[in-house]
């Protein structure tokens, strides 16, 4: 797969070494470099410009694929395209998140020393292997089963039974109306923790989404950049034994019984799918704004029905104790004050930091799911600063750019079509309708 003739602008932190390292994996995917011109950056002192042409028959994918990894190992400040194409490098097509699922922050064995696993080797052993499992996974694969231990299982079933006690009371409708069927499908149970390709098969059938396995944290890019393809990222390992209840990252309770199920939720999944497609191609800031509105509404977003808080976030519903100090605002233990409760603005939260390391000490309230779609609709398509508009399509599992005006005619012929469809039905609909009024009459005047 070659592409047309192409420059680079490479900008380079200004130390030694730094046009070596970037020539050096260049090199790597076998990309030739016709020529190199360098200039001080208009932007900063610290900075060097590197205009690069390359070769006309370079292999696209070995070009992405070096892009991908100088940029994250933050070898270059940043890489755009000259001339037809200045757009930065993203996945456009759902195998392209291949490329990336293996540059993890975190995986495996490699736990931090306040971790309750840190000083446990047959846990840390356990862990790298189910995260190698995950690292020699490729799009389209089944995913490999893991057998859990009785010990994994316990753990899981602790959490469980205490979480299912609690849905009722503080989760959302939606949650509690599609638990049950993750129940049926999913295998959810108290003494077995499930399998994801069980998950994911219900998932795809019911809104499209594809759980796929992680070996541990992901860039916050690349995990957004995930779920514009409706791909979420998944671990598979479990929290440690001797603390149930805490995590201090996602783990497979988490990423099930927080995430699945309201993955299954139409507007759920699709204001996932809008922040992710906002994701592609964004600027830094960009992205951290995107990471706080994931992180105040799928996170811990909460949702009012008939005048009750109640939790629609993934980080609420795995988490027994902030679950309810979110929805009462009451800690029983008495460690934190009553939160902050706001109607969410997106514009407002975006910009908002957050803690990390205890219970939030603001919550966001919707008064629907569809209405928080709304608003991040809005947000993403007006608030971010993005050269390009992208669409997806679910038939081929691909992002498309509306850069031509065939492009944007083809995208507003389908539209056209739909509108013939709607009042197609609209119009059977009606027929039926008085059909159905008619029989009803005759009925009346039989008698």
């Amino acid at each position: 797969m070659s592409s047309k003739y192409r420059s680079l602008l490479i900008t380079l932190p200004h130390k030694v070494g730094s046009l070596k390292s970037n020539l050096d994996i260049f090199s790597k995917y076998k990309i030739n470099l016709t020529k190199i011109e360098s200039k001080p950056s208009k932007l900063s002192t610290r900075t060097f410009d590197f205009h690069v042409d390359i070769e006309e028959n370079v292999n696209k994918e070995h070009l992405e694929k070096a892009i991908k990894e100088i940029l994250d190992q933050s070898l270059a400040e940043n890489i755009k395209f000259l001339g037809s194409d200045k757009r930065p490098w993203f996945p456009r097509k759902i195998s392209h998140i291949d490329y990336f699922t293996r540059q993890t922050l975190e995986a495996g064995g490699e736990l931090q020393s306040d971790h309750p696993g840190f000083h446990d080797k047959e846990y840390r052993d356990r862990r790298k292997m189910i995260a190698e499992i995950a690292m020699n996974y490729k799009h389209g694969e089944p995913i490999p089963k893991i057998k859990y231990s009785n010990s994994e299982n316990a753990t899981w079933r602790v959490v469980y039974e205490k979480l299912t006690s609690l849905y009722p009371k503080y989760a959302c409708s939606q949650y509690n109306y599609l638990f049950p069927l993750f129940e049926q499908n999913c295998g959810f149970r108290p003494h077995n923790i499930p399998q994801l390709q069980d998950v994911n098969d219900f998932l795809v059938e019911v809104t499209g989404f594809r759980y796929r396995p992680v070996a541990g944290l992901l860039t916050a890019r690349d995990f957004l950049n995930g779920l514009a393809f409706r791909v979420f990222h998944s671990t598979q390992y479990i929290r440690h034994h001797s603390a149930p209840f805490y995590t201090p990252e996602p783990d497979v309770v988490h990423e099930l019984l927080g995430h699945s199920i309201m993955l299954a939720d139409p507007d759920f999944a699709d204001f996932s799918q809008q922040i992710g497609l906002a994701s592609l191609g964004a600027s830094n800031e960009d992205i951290d704004r995107l990471v706080r509105l994931y992180w105040y509404c799928l996170e811990f977003g909460l949702v009012n029905e008939k005048g009750e808080k109640k939790a629609y976030g993934a980080g609420l519903l795995s988490s027994a104790g902030e679950l309810q100090f979110s929805c009462t605002g009451k800690d029983p233990d008495g460690k934190f004050s009553a939160p902050e409760y706001k109607p969410f603005v997106a514009e407002e939260a975006a910009e908002r930091p957050y803690p990390i390391t205890h219970y939030q000490p603001l919550y966001y309230v919707v008064s629907s799911l569809e209405q928080c779609k709304e608003l991040i609709k809005s947000y993403t398509l007006n608030s971010l600063e993005k050269p390009f508009t992208v669409k997806y399509n679910p038939y081929t599992n691909t992002v498309d750019i509306l850069d031509t005006e065939e492009k944007i005619i083809a995208l507003t012929n389908n539209i056209q079509s739909n509108l013939d469809m709607v009042k197609n039905a609209l119009g059977h609909l009606r027929n039926n309708v008085e059909f159905d009024n008619d029989e009803h009459h005759h009925t009346w005047d039989n008698i």
